[in-house]
């Protein structure tokens, strides 16, 4: 079993930025690719980014390429996102991710495993 806790969401204005991390505990490992999806009201979710479990490999959705960068710490169980350049199409509550293979991946049916959330709102 893995429980994962996002934390760093709030509010910020256009442009600013956010760190957001997300703490596994249980049974968690670098064979664990992990991803951060995103869900605005009245939207389906959607994929962000996601990491491998070697942190070697990432991809990132188009609508925040070169703006948003995914990365993990092993030894601290922990995945960040880095977020910059923040628009206000970005306010969503984000939520992490992990599944059972080291393969990064954007499909969410594949994540065994999901956060709580945390709320990003970005003012314009």
């Amino acid at each position: 079993q893995v429980q994962l806790v996002e934390s760093g969401g709030g509010l910020v204005q256009t442009g600013g930025s956010l760190r957001l991390s997300c703490a596994a505990s249980g049974r968690t490992s670098s064979s664990h690719a992990m991803g951060w999806f995103r869900q605005a009201p009245g939207k389906d979710r959607e994929f962000v980014a996601t990491i491998s479990g070697s942190g070697a490999a990432t991809t990132y959705a188009d609508s925040v390429k070169g703006r948003f960068t995914i990365s993990r710490d092993n030894a601290k169980n922990t995945v960040y996102l880095q977020m910059n350049s923040l628009k206000p199409e970005d306010t969503a509550v984000y939520y992490c991710a992990a599944k059972p293979r080291a393969y990064p991946s954007s499909v969410a049916t594949l994540y065994d495993y999901w956060g709580q959330g945390t709320q990003v709102t970005v003012s314009s």
